[in-house]
């Protein structure tokens, strides 16, 4: 894969309309999910240095390859000097908290989210994940692996919205049990394995100990 876009692979993105100058989507939006609590850490996972950069500049220069408006979903005295950023409506109710803000602050149907302590995930499995979303109706796009699904790294439309806000009035934070009751396109790892993904690239970074060992 190195050094070739699915383009140059013949997937997926021939299909897809609006794409920018830049090489991002027009009519998609990439939120950055950056306001974990980040307590197996012990500091801000965002701010944390890998391979010469902070984790958040890992993650804005990969979404910004691939989506023409990208934005931050975490604290704004956090975050603001970094770019657009959307806070939660939900605070401290974890990823399906963060989900639901950006969702409810877009305006584009299609949006990309991404966890900052994801810094393996390269532009082409983003590219892959926008493929698919263009030619669904789903309301989401989610890696599944054999343990459970993948939602900090998949394609929400808009809709999702509005069963995440019910699911977070009714007490629920789990986004996998919402998930399940969603009509979901669903990337298997057969399906990702093919296209030259492997759950290597889902891991995240949790601990300092992580940070000598992650590559």
């Amino acid at each position: 894969m190195a050094g070739k876009t699915l383009r140059d692979r013949g997937i997926g993105l021939a299909n897809v309309p609006n794409i920018g100058h830049s090489g991002g989507i027009l009519g998609v939006t990439a939120f950055i999910l950056a306001g974990g609590k980040s307590s197996r850490m012990g500091r801000d996972k965002a701010f944390v240095s890998w391979k010469g950069r902070t984790l958040l500049e890992h993650a804005l220069e990969t979404v910004g390859r691939v989506a023409a408006d990208v934005r931050i979903v975490g604290s704004a005295t956090t975050f603001a000097a970094h770019g657009t950023v959307v806070e939660d409506v939900f605070p401290d109710r974890g990823p399906l908290g963060g989900i639901h803000a950006a969702l409810a602050s877009t305006e584009t149907d299609l949006n990309l989210v991404l966890a900052v302590d994801l810094p393996l995930v390269p532009g082409e499995l983003l590219e892959y994940l926008l493929a698919k979303a263009w030619g669904t109706e789903a309301v989401a796009t989610v890696p599944h692996f054999e343990e459970g699904w993948q939602p900090l790294c998949a394609v929400y439309r808009k809709g999702f919205a509005k069963a995440a806000d019910e699911a977070l009035r009714g007490g629920q934070n789990a986004v996998h049990a919402l998930l399940e009751s969603q009509p979901c396109r669903v990337l298997s790892e057969a399906e990702l394995l093919k296209a030259g993904f492997s759950r290597a690239l889902f891991r995240n970074l949790n601990t300092v100990d992580d940070l000598a060992n992650f590559s």
